[in-house]
């Protein structure tokens, strides 16, 4: 339940920096006609429905299993995170690319530069807070992994991809500063164009790993190896179980993991047995791990022993 409010903090505060900015970008752009401010105002607008979309993902996915959906919904936040790295590529990057290219077939000077350079050095700072707070979030769950790494392994999409978006948002008000600064100085109004293509080009590859890194989690990563050989463990531990092995297990959300063991169980054993010594495994199962929230035992005769002990998912 922490985890899932601490994504939620991270992103509202996203959503309120994201949505601030693009108000005041938008306005400076209307003022000085730059190509740049209005791709990066267009930049915030779509990160901010984007963080709506996650906050969606986040409600939906915390309801609790149905007839219709026995497993639950947690995927329903990997699918709107999908959604969000599809925006970032198609509105983000799609729009400040065609700004680009007319205005540098087509360059429109600058009027009022002190406009833009007042509102980006403020949205740097707006945004800077927000890669702040998702920093230190996305830093509490990486541990002693590399960035790379821990992005990788992550099965909470909220936390790098509000922190995708924000690093992409500041380098974006970098090249927009250093774009209208240069168009100013050098009397280039086309360099004011050739930044907003920069800009969007910082968001294409930033989409294309956000929906890389998703994708995964859609179709349905194994929770983490100390896991796996930990239920292992726990039906090993059990009177009557000579042999067992980690069939396979899913996240169905960023805390919510589904698991099937093979049990090869000990010959004389009766059926009453059979059924108590599943049921203790499943009961030690999701008492040592939390996120486990349903685990089917399999023995070794191919039938599968559906859980009589589960609880509902926790929320995504």
């Amino acid at each position: 339940m922490a985890a899932h409010s601490e994504s939620k903090i991270v992103v509202y505060a996203a959503l309120a920096g994201n949505l601030l900015v693009a108000v005041t970008k938008f306005v400076a752009a209307w003022f000085t006609g730059s190509s740049a401010m209005f791709s990066e105002g267009v930049h915030s607008l779509v990160d901010t429905g984007n963080q709506g979309l996650l906050l969606y993902g986040l409600r939906r996915a915390a309801r609790p299993p149905d007839e219709a959906y026995p497993l639950g919904y947690g995927r329903e936040l990997y699918f709107w995170s999908f959604i969000v790295a599809l925006l970032v590529f198609a509105l983000g990057a799609g729009v400040s690319l065609y700004e680009g290219v007319i205005h540098v077939l087509h360059p429109v000077e600058i009027t009022s530069p002190m406009v833009s350079y007042i509102v980006l050095s403020l949205a740097i700072v707006f945004e800077g807070g927000s890669w702040w707070v998702a920093l230190k979030s996305f830093h509490k769950t990486k541990g002693k992994r590399g960035w790379f790494q821990a992005v990788r392994e992550s099965k909470d999409p909220t936390s790098f991809t509000v922190l995708f978006e924000d690093s992409a948002a500041l380098v974006g008000l970098g090249i927009a500063l250093v774009g209208t600064a240069a168009s100013q100085w050098l009397e280039m109004p086309v360099l004011d164009g050739v930044s907003s293509i920069l800009i969007g080009c910082v968001l294409a590859v930033t989409a294309v790993l956000l929906a890389r890194e998703t994708k995964g989690l859609l179709l349905g990563e194994a929770a983490r190896p100390e896991l796996r050989r930990g239920l292992e463990r726990i039906a090993l531990s059990q009177p009557g179980v000579d042999k067992a092995r980690t069939q396979l297990t899913v996240h169905m959300a960023p805390h919510q993991v589904v698991g099937i063991i093979n049990v090869d169980f000990a010959d004389g054993l009766s059926s009453t047995e059979v059924e108590n010594t599943a049921a203790a495994i499943e009961a030690s199962a999701l008492e040592s791990w939390p996120e486990m929230v349903a685990v089917f035992v399999r023995p070794r005769n191919g039938a599968l022993v559906v859980p009589t002990i589960g609880r509902a998912p926790t929320p995504a």
